[in-house]
């Protein structure tokens, strides 16, 4: 035992490898226990056991070997890195453990083996086991089985991919060892269970004993869908699921739909092996099958019927076979060998499938054509043949062939092509049969259901039928319009008989569709829509004939030209009956002149020809009036438009009464149902003024107007038609211009681009210079829309013209088409679901379709097909010239041109390489020429163009790569990447070929969004050529790898590594691993929208290999662009190529095809790599005096990934000038680019600062441009530089400050100044700090200037570390050598003392005397007061915060968080404007510049506004949003819906609140509202809450910008604005019920917002809007709302702050002040309840503030003396609630002893103690004398207005209160008269009321403070000093905020308000209320109050009087006043006397 003692000792893992097997045993032991016991899947334990676990299941001795297959079964089961052990340890299993005789042993390592699997190492287990079945030993064979079958049978066919498994299953059948067969039957059965038939071809060969025996088991299998029982680690939401469905009952009927998906359906296809054919041909099968004799053709047949039954075929090149079979189909007169031939296609088809598409075109027009046949053998053959050929491509691609023979005259062939058409529909499905394919067919369709042949009927219906069946009627009713009904009847007969291949029950189809084609078609409802909709329907014909395609478009489109995706319902398939156009037939004048007499008045319509023009002017000012009073429904349009077309009509000579005549047509078009027979009646007379000096925009207008009734298509080609016709040339270029303006106002849709193309080529011509301008002018604008394919039409113009167009197209390269803010109402929502393909037909009209395309097929002769094939090259040479010249002349061709393509595919491999190129340039040339019909040649000409890619001359690659690039941009690049084509040329080992197409697939992929699966195929070559053994190869396959796996994902990937040698495998994954860091985002969906509106030649646009041209061509198969975003969004992508200009006609240079694409490529989490590996000290830190070349390797390295590679080599080349070049690129792409360029901005900057050592100043001078576009757009897009972008590029961008050269220094600072908007100046001061220590003394003089700027903008909080410290540091510089230091350093120091004044001494410390009285005396001399402090505080502290979260303002969110930074930006420039405002105020004062209103605005009315606030009712606040309930918006730029925009709450608030501000009244009410929705939803609202301040914000900018604006904007529909009012009130009195949000405002924000909300009650425009009372009694409401409801500490704060500035300010009118005092003195009212909660420490800090501002003798001086009681009664009331404690609450205050406040309230609190029962008494007698007056006066008339209140419905409770008020008051007042005339009921109920009252009153134990003043007091404040004893007294003390918060503030407040020897002027008279009453007596009280107005005008507040209980507070009411002036004369004296009573008793 001694040595067994000697490993016990051991640790587990040596024990594991001990040479005795018990020490192995014992420690296999512990490892189990140990691997069962660790908790952590990553715990390093786990790594010490990888090498061992091998060895654990290969142990040589039997018992041992079980312990460890135990222990390595734990391990894989429990450790993270037991994937790594896979190989090895199956192997091992397989080898080792298979052959044991232990059944427990194999169990073990079955079960290792399927643990494996779980974690996710199938493929590797699989490969282990597939080897371990050629093993000799037959155990580890059945052993390898039975696991392969155990794992099918858990994991499913899934997991475990089937085809090995059954490639070697015949193998397994035909083992001597039974075991073995036995064993593989059960594994067939088990993959029986999972794939079904598809398992029988494979097997077909196998013995038929055992054929028949496996088919008697599977026969025995259930029929139920096999499941997945066990699941990957990636899969535990799918076992939660499965467990769930086990625990309800098995799978009763748990998941259907879940178990369907999870069996893939197998094709048994995929499973077989392809057979390669065309080798055994016979020899002479071409000879033989152009025999004379039909026996030969037949053997040749029967050779090759006999290859083709080969179920799956090898890909190659079968054209030549192709094409002998077809022709033997067409020509060949033995109808046997047609039948045979056909079978042949048919057997090619079904072998080939999709690879044989490519040669389905060529032979569907054949077999059509061959149905003419009538013997039935021949007809299925044919049959046959063309469904197998439908299978291998889509409806799509043969659709023009089988529409040419649809209308064939043989009966016989329409009725097989109808059938024929039947059985392709059964295989579409509603996307891929979209209307824009059912249209043309259905067309054709139904002229066959009207032939005559009965069996062509039968057919066309049966067609029909399925159609219907597959799209839903939704889709194809459109279509059978006007179908009898017995016919479609017949149609939906036999719809309910098809059967479909994809099984669906009736009825899908219509819910399928019902959804997105509702979507489309939703016009507006309402006159807009009907309107804008109408012209869709004047022309029936799309819905009724389909066929009548315009000739300008291929039939392909079958839709007219003219139809735009949006104007043209048509195409939507809308029904008739849905767009009503307003048609009217022409009237007779009689007519007209007697519906014109019914509404004209009859001298308007006598004067209409009057001699006079005058009386011609009088008349039509009346028609005018007449028309503008008319309602719509009532107007008779074309009766009016006559009569003004009366005589003198349009040769009106009188200019004054012409222009009125035009005005009064534009009212017409406008207001009235204006049809198109009434535009036709005055066109012609626009068209003829249009060009006139006087009436020219009167004119215009109308046309405009008219453009809207009658949509701008038909009007625009009348009038252009119209000035055409006419020789007047200003006529000409006005109309012209007004078509340009017209086309930006209402987008392009449906424009017919041909008609105008004719008309501005007249214009070209013309000789009036003025009139080729405005056409040139007008291509321009159409270029916006169109795109560059434009110029195709001017290419044969004069080239001096062409300059100019071409310059003009130039200007507008890069802006984006406006959207169109007329005609829009049409809103048609895309649908969601409805097919990829159809939308992209739909989206207006292709301009590129418009082109006249030339059938050239005819030119294409067999003679000129044999010449491009001779032998000899100058005659191939011949055709190919022949073929440039035809195409050259025809320049735009139809897709159909014969034999071409095989003849020129021929000359792609020619020996001489002239002729490749030629033919290369030709292809380019034919796909310009073709647009993006050429899709259909890209399998058989644009790949073999790809092979040429391998040639091996340079040139000749340059050219097939611009020819792809140009067939790229046509086509986009699904057709390329489809099938197995690029594969097939990755995989040929030809150098060239390799790095050019991967070089091809690097620059296209990242652009593409969705890419077809067969990428997939080309993986394992890419991997191949990742370690070829050409550099370039290898360089260019890790290129692409990163845009590889972005679309097929890491996993895909790496799976596809497991059939690489293990050595590769590694170096693979390896390089996979570190592209997933690389990997760049997929592009986002919005740039699809360019495509398909630019035209198809969009790309020429951009660049020849632009990276986004091919997206754009991706999008056209695999996204739906939105037609309306398109339009407006469509040509944004502001990418000019470095080559935008030229049209693609010539191959362009290699060079510039590198230059596309994004130049910064975006790598997810790049830059937080970069910043580790730097803290990580992984590379080096960028830190030098000199750059040394390490650091410029380093940087190129790490610039390698995301920087563009000829970029690269520009920035890092030896010669300055490709540094500018590279600074131009970078400043041509940065707002293209800016995500790119936030994501490498470390690099960018840590380049930029190698240039500052560059000694070349142009160099230099550029990169500091670059710097400030930089800074600009990073401030812009909120971004806060990190600090490491900082400390690597600030301490070099200050050396540069000092630079000689005075330009630099000034843009340097410039700079730094930007910086601050994005990195805090607190953190930019120690830096520039350290700049002053430098030795150049520019640089030191420059920095302490900086400095200074800095604390001048930011306050001392910027000075670090301490301002002690920063001080002491720049202080040391006033004695400097250099003067200009000396001087910087002394003006900082004297600014940093007009900042924080005396104490500045403090800390500097000791200077020398010297220095001291330097500054001393500098600081004399600058003898400035301290002036405005921090300006930029606002914008420093949210940076400061912001920059914690430097990741997550990396990440920005999109664009919604843009949106609110945007809003941010518009704050902080209206809080600029509002100090520069305050500048021009002619008082001295220095008043903050933040507090200074602009008051400018408001205008000094002479006293036409009602100043006070209207009283305030309890509305109904329906009736404030009547008229907005939710608008319908008109325009959508973006839909800002809660839920949908982003799933982030936050950034979609953001972005909404951000919309509020909008300068569109539309998008501003459309946010409002959403907002008001939130609020209303209680579970919503508190998403709101943080945004409170940001949403006010908002909202008084949007009230700024109407005042200031909209109201001004003649233009503007007033009710427009009333809307927006009413929505922003609205939404704001929502808000500020909600007491938790409206808390929330800050007290800036709600000064803004009172002021806003004043100056509306202020403005008299509004009250002269219809709505205008409404609206200001909105405002009165929401003014309450605000005071009660906001923060009372804030709301104070600042309307104490509002009345200072409205006094200081100059230009305030008076009345403005009065109303924010009338808002004090309610708060006043409020105090007794709110004292508690308010924070009084700021109030009085406020209040003192205000005090030092306006000291007692300055408030005197005031006209008015409001300002000085309102101040008064708040401090007395403070006193009175606070009693001695409010001493206490001065804390905030810096010199008490100096404040005058503090004087004044020790004073009252003295007062009020000593002199309470004198004042009591006093106050009372003063007040009663007041009421007696008062009651003898008015007691009557007051009393008959409450008993009116209380009568009325709506204010009943009102009226209780106000009668209940006053019995308190005048207890003996007599009620009785009022009552005695009344009901018994009445009495009795105003009786209970009272009473209700009274107990409700006394219960609260509250004294009612009394909220009224007698109405004779006109809203003069009355401060009684009475001492009240507040008895609300809870112990709510508002928080307290420590005092030391403020000092700083204070402090700084305290320097800006220095007002002490500021010079007194006086002031404007603030007119006094007292001298002016501010409402007329009103009367007629009486009349009003039956209007519904004046009830809503009455308060609650109004007449309620002054309450002589002496505990009340007094305080004024808001209330309207009804005292006639001489009575409020007669008061004023019986005031001032009790005032001065008040005054002396204090004394």
């Amino acid at each position: 035992m001694g040595d067994d003692s000697e490993w016990m000792k051991l640790p587990i893992d040596q024990k594991c490898e001990h040479k005795l097997w018990k020490a192995r045993l014992n420690g296999y032991e512990e490892a189990l226990k140990l691997f069962q016991k660790i908790d952590d899947e990553k715990s390093p334990e786990w790594s010490k056991y990888l090498g061992l676990i091998k060895k654990f299941v290969t142990d040589s001795n039997a018992v041992a070997q079980l312990k460890g297959l135990e222990a390595a079964l734990a391990y894989v089961e429990n450790a993270h890195v037991a994937g790594k052990t896979t190989g090895e340890v199956a192997s091992g299993v397989v080898n080792k453990v298979f052959n044991q005789p232990k059944a427990r042993a194999k169990e073990l390592g079955l079960d290792i083996c399927l643990m494996y699997i779980e974690i996710e190492k199938g493929e590797a287990i699989q490969e282990e086991l597939l080897k371990g079945l050629d093993n000799k030993n037959p155990k580890i064979i059945v052993a390898c089985i039975e696991t392969l079958r155990k794992a099918l049978s858990e994991f499913g066919s899934k997991i475990i991919s089937l085809k090995p498994i059954i490639k070697v299953l015949p193998k397994l059948f035909e083992s001597r060892e039974k075991a073995v067969r036995d064993e593989a039957k059960l594994l067939a059965v088990e993959i029986y269970r999972w794939i079904r038939d598809a398992l029988k071809p494979p097997l077909q060969n196998i013995n038929s004993v055992q054929l028949k025996e496996l088919e008697e088991e599977w026969f025995k299998v259930s029929s139920a869908a096999p499941k997945q029982t066990r699941f990957l680690r990636s899969q535990q939401e799918l076992k939660a699921k499965f467990e769930q469905q086990q625990g309800l009952g098995g799978d009763a009927d748990g998941g259907g739909d879940d178990e369907e998906e999870a069996v893939p359906q197998v094709d048994a296809y995929e499973l077989l092996e392809a057979v390669e054919i065309l080798s055994k041909l016979p020899k002479d099968f071409y000879e033989k099958i152009e025999a004379k004799k039909w026996q030969e053709r037949k053997e040749a047949l029967e050779a090759v019927e006999l290859l083709v039954k080969n179920p799956k075929l090898e890909s190659g090149d079968y054209a030549d076979l192709v094409k002998v079979l077809k022709k033997v189909v067409g020509k060949d007169t033995n109808v046997m060998l047609v039948a045979l031939a056909a079978k042949c296609l048919a057997g090619l088809a079904t072998g080939l499938r999709k690879k044989f598409g490519q040669y389905a075109g060529h032979v569907v027009p054949t077999i059509l054509e061959k149905f003419k046949e009538k013997k039935p053998q021949v007809v299925q053959a044919l049959q046959e043949a063309i469904d197998a050929i439908f299978l291998t491509t889509t409806l799509q691609n043969i659709s023009e062939d089988i529409l040419a023979v649809m209308d064939n005259k043989n009966p016989t062939i329409k009725q097989q092509t109808s059938l024929f058409i039947a059985r392709s529909f059964r295989h579409c499905t509603p996307s891929t049969l979209p209307k824009s394919l059912l249209k043309p067919f259905c067309a054709a369709l139904l002229k066959h259901i009207n032939d005559s042949a009965p069996e062509v009927r039968d057919a066309g219906f049966e067609a029909l039928g399925t159609a219907l069946k597959v799209a839903g009627e939704k889709a194809v009713n459109p279509f059978l319009a006007d179908v009898d009904k017995l016919k479609l009847d017949r149609i939906k007969e036999c719809a309910e008989k098809v059967e479909l291949v994809y099984g669906k029950k009736t009825g899908a189809a219509e819910k399928k569709e019902g959804k997105p084609v509702a979507g489309k078609t939703t016009a507006l409802p309402g006159p807009g829509g009907d309107k804008e909709t109408k012209d869709a329907a004047t022309k029936p014909g799309p819905l009724k004939k389909a066929s009548a395609v315009k000739a300008g478009a291929p039939p392909k489109k079958g839709k007219p030209a003219t139809v735009a995706g949006t104007g043209g319902a048509g195409a939507k398939g809308k029904k008739g009956p849905e767009i009503k156009e307003i048609f009217e037939s022409e009237l007779s004048i009689e007519v007209c002149e007697e519906k014109a007499a019914a509404v004209l008045p009859a001298s308007c319509i006598q004067q209409l020809d009057s001699g006079n023009w005058k009386e011609r002017l009088a008349c039509m000012e009346e028609f005018q009036k007449a028309v503008e009073l008319m309602e719509r429904s009532e107007m008779p349009c074309q009766a009016l438009v006559r009569m003004l077309a009366k005589k003198p009509g349009w040769k009106e000579t009188n200019f004054q009464v012409m222009q009125m005549k035009l005005h009064v047509v534009a009212l017409i078009a406008q207001k009235g149902n204006f049809s198109k027979t009434s535009a036709q009646v005055v066109l012609d007379g626009l068209v003829d003024k249009v060009g006139d000096v006087k009436c020219g925009s009167n004119a215009k207008e109308a046309m405009t107007a008219i453009a809207e009734a009658c949509q701008l298509p038909w009007t625009a080609e009348q009038v252009v038609a119209m000035a055409f016709s006419q020789k007047n040339p200003k006529n000409q270029s006005e109309t012209l211009n007004w078509l340009s303006n017209a086309i930006k106002e209402f987008g392009f849709s449906g424009l017919n681009v041909k008609a105008f193309i004719s008309n501005v080529k007249t214009a070209l011509a013309a000789t009036n210079p003025a009139v080729r301008t405005s056409a040139i002018t007008l291509l321009g604008v159409m270029y916006l829309y169109v795109g560059p394919s434009l110029r195709m039409f001017f290419e044969d113009e004069k080239p001096a013209l062409l300059s100019q167009i071409d310059a003009e197209f130039e200007k507008m390269q890069g802006q984006t088409a406006p959207a169109p803010t007329r005609g829009i109402s049409r809103h048609s929502v895309g649908g969601g679901d409805d097919g990829e393909e159809e939308e992209q037909e739909e989206v207006g009209n292709d301009v590129v379709d418009l082109l006249p395309r030339t059938d050239i097929s005819d030119k294409i002769t067999a003679e000129l097909v044999s010449k491009i094939g001779d032998k000899n090259w100058k005659i191939r040479k011949e055709g190919l010239d022949e073929v440039t010249s035809i195409i050259n002349e025809a320049k735009f061709i139809e897709p159909n041109i014969g034999e071409l393509p095989a003849a020129l595919k021929g000359r792609l491999n020619d020996s001489n390489k002239i002729l490749v190129q030629q033919t290369l340039s030709i292809l380019q040339q034919l796909a310009t020429a073709m647009g993006p019909n050429i899709k259909q040649y890209v399998k058989n000409l644009g790949i073999p163009v790809i092979t040429v890619l391998g040639d091996s001359k340079n040139n000749v690659r340059a050219a097939a790569l611009a020819t792809v690039n140009a067939w790229a941009e046509q086509t986009g690049m699904k057709e390329w990447l489809e099938g197995e084509d690029l594969s097939e040329e990755l995989k040929k080992e030809n150098p060239f070929l390799r790095q050019e197409l991967l070089g091809w697939l690097a620059e296209k992929l990242p652009a593409l969004r969705s890419v077809p699966s067969d990428l997939l195929l080309c993986v394992p070559h890419l991997y191949s050529c990742l370690e070829d053994r050409n550099g370039d190869v290898r360089k260019k396959a890790q290129d692409a790898l990163p845009f590889f796996m972005m679309h097929l994902g890491f996993e895909k990937m790496a799976k596809a590594t497991g059939k690489l040698k293990p050595t590769s495998k590694d170096q693979v994954l390896a390089m996979l691993e570190k592209a997933k860091a690389n990997m760049p985002a997929k592009p986002a969906p919005p740039a699809k929208a360019s495509y398909r509106v630019v035209g198809g030649a969009a790309p020429a646009k951009f660049q020849p290999a632009s990276a986004f041209a091919d997206d754009l061509g991706s999008n056209t198969m695999e996204s739906k662009p939105d037609p309306k975003k398109a339009k407006a969004g469509g040509l944004s992508s502001k990418t000019k190529g470095v080559q935008g200009k030229k049209v693609l006609s010539k191959p362009n240079l290699k060079e510039d095809d590198d230059k596309s694409g994004p130049i910064f490529i975006i790598v997810p989490n790049g830059k937080e790599q970069r910043m580790k590996e730097e803290k990580a000290l992984k590379v080096l830190k960028w830190n030098f005096t000199t750059p040394r070349d390490e650091y410029i390797e380093q940087l190129k390295t790490q610039m390698s990934t995301c920087v563009a590679k000829w970029l690269q080599d520009e920035m890092f080349h030896a010669d300055f000038q490709h540094h500018n070049k590279a600074l131009a690129v970078m400043i041509e792409h940065l707002e293209s680019e800016k995500d790119g360029v936030i994501s490498c901005l470390d690099l960018i900057l840590k380049w930029l600062t190698l240039r500052f050592f560059d000694t070349n100043t142009s160099v230099l001078m550029k990169t500091l441009e670059y710097l400030k576009l930089l800074f600009s757009l990073l401030s812009q897009e909120e971004y806060h530089l990190t600090e490491n972008e900082a400390a690597s590029f600030i301490p070099y961008l200050i050396l540069k400050v000092g630079e000689p050269k005075d330009v630099i220094r000034k843009d340097v600072r410039a700079i730094l100044n930007r910086m601050c908007l994005i990195y805090p100046a607190s953190k930019m001061f120690p830096f520039i700090m350290e700049g002053t220590k430098s030795k150049n003394s520019k640089q030191r003089a420059e920095c302490l200037e900086e400095l200074g700027c800095l604390v001048e903008s930011y306050g001392m909080n910027v000075c670090q570390p301490t301002p002690g410290k920063a001080l002491k540091e720049m202080a040391t510089h006033i004695g400097d050598r250099d003067n200009a230091v000396r001087n910087a350093a002394l003006n900082t120091i004297v600014t940093v003392y007009n900042v924080h004044g005396d104490q500045v001494f403090k800390l500097i410390g000791n200077l020398s005397e010297k220095d001291m009285s330097m500054l001393e005396e500098r600081i004399k001399r600058s003898a400035k007061r301290p002036s405005a402090a921090p300006v930029r505080q606002a914008e420093e502290k949210p940076q400061r915060t912001q920059n914690i979260s430097t990741n997550a303002s990396m990440m920005r969110k999109g664009q919604a968080e843009d949106m609110s930074s945007k809003l941010k930006i518009m704050y902080r420039t209206y809080r600029i404007q509002n100090r520069n405002m305050g500048s021009h105020s002619e008082t001295t004062h220095t008043v903050p510049r933040e507090f200074q209103l602009d008051l400018d605005e408001i205008e000094n009315d002479n006293g036409t506004v009602r100043c006070e606030m209207p009283a305030l009712v309890q509305h109904k606040l329906d009736d404030i949003f009547e008229p907005v309930l939710i608008p319908e918006p008109k325009i959508r730029a973006v839909s800002p819906h809660f839920d949908d925009m982003h799933s982030n709450t936050a950034s979609t608030i953001n972005f909404v609140i951000s919309q509020v501000a909008s300068g569109d009244i539309n998008t501003s009410i459309q946010a409002l509202t959403q907002i008001d929705e939130v609020l209303k939803q209680e579970d919503k609202a508190e998403a709101m809450s943080g945004h409170i301040d940001q949403f006010l914000i908002a909202t008084f900018m949007q009230l700024r910008l109407i005042y200031n604006t909209h109201m001004a904007d003649e233009k503007l529909d007033k009710d427009e604005i009333v809307r927006l009012y009413s929505c922003i009130i609205g939404s704001m009195i929502t808000l500020f019920q909600i007491e938790s949000l409206a808390r929330e405002a800050s007290t800036g924000v709600l000064k803004d917002l009172m002021h806003g909300l004043i100056t509306l009650m202020l403005d008299s425009r509004v009250e002269d809007l219809e709505e205008g009372e409404q609206v200001i009694r909105s405002v009165n409401l929401l003014v309450v709302k605000v005071l009660e409801k906001s923060d009372q500490t804030n709301i104070l704060s600042a309307l104490l702050v509002l009345l200072q500035d409205s006094l200081l300010a100059t230009a305030s009118s008076p009345k403005f002040s009065e109303l924010v005092m009338k808002c004090l003195w309610r708060m006043v009212r409020l105090l007794p309840e709110t004292i508690n909660s308010i924070n009084l420490d700021r109030i009085l800090l406020d209040i003192h503030i205000f005090m030092k501002v306006f000291p007692k003798e300055k408030l005197k001086q005031c006209k008015s003396e409001f300002p000085i009681r309102t101040l008064k009664t708040l401090l007395h009331t403070l006193c009175k609630l606070k009693g001695p404690k409010i001493l206490d609450h001065l804390t905030m205050i810096d010199n008490k002893n100096e404040s005058e406040l503090e004087a004044h309230l020790c004073r009252v609190m003295k007062h009020s103690m000593d002199q309470t029962g004198k004042a009591d008494k006093d106050t009372e007698k003063g007040a009663s004398r007041i009421e007696e007056k008062a009651s003898k006066a008015k007691v009557n008339d007051i009393l008959a207005e409450i008993f009116k209140k209380i009568g009325s419905k709506e204010n009943t409770k009102e009226g209780l209160a106000e009668l209940y008020e006053y019995k308190k008051k005048y207890s003996d007042a007599d009620i009785e008269p009022f009552l005695k005339n009344s009901s018994q009921f009445f009495q009795s109920y105003v009786e209970r009321g009272l009473r209700l009252i009274e107990t409700e009153r006394e219960g609260k134990g509250r004294i009612a403070t009394s909220t009224g003043i007698s109405p004779q007091m006109e809203g003069t404040c009355v401060p009684v000093s009475t001492h009240t004893v507040s008895s609300s007294i809870g112990n709510t003390n508002g928080e307290e905020v420590g005092p030391s918060v403020y000092l700083e503030r204070l402090k700084i407040l305290r320097q800006r308000c220095g007002l002490d020897n500021a010079k007194q002027e006086d002031r404007p008279p603030l007119t006094s209320l007292l001298s002016k009453p501010t409402l007329p007596t009103v009367a007629s009280s009486t009349d009003m109050l039956h209007s519904k107005l004046s009830q809503l005008r009455e308060s609650r507040e109004q007449y309620q009087h002054l309450d002589l209980d002496s505990n009340q507070t007094h305080s004024s009411g808001i209330g309207t006043t009804l005292a006639s002036p001489s009575s409020a004369a007669a008061n004023i004296d019986d005031l001032k006397k009790r005032l001065e009573r008040i005054k002396s008793s204090r004394k």
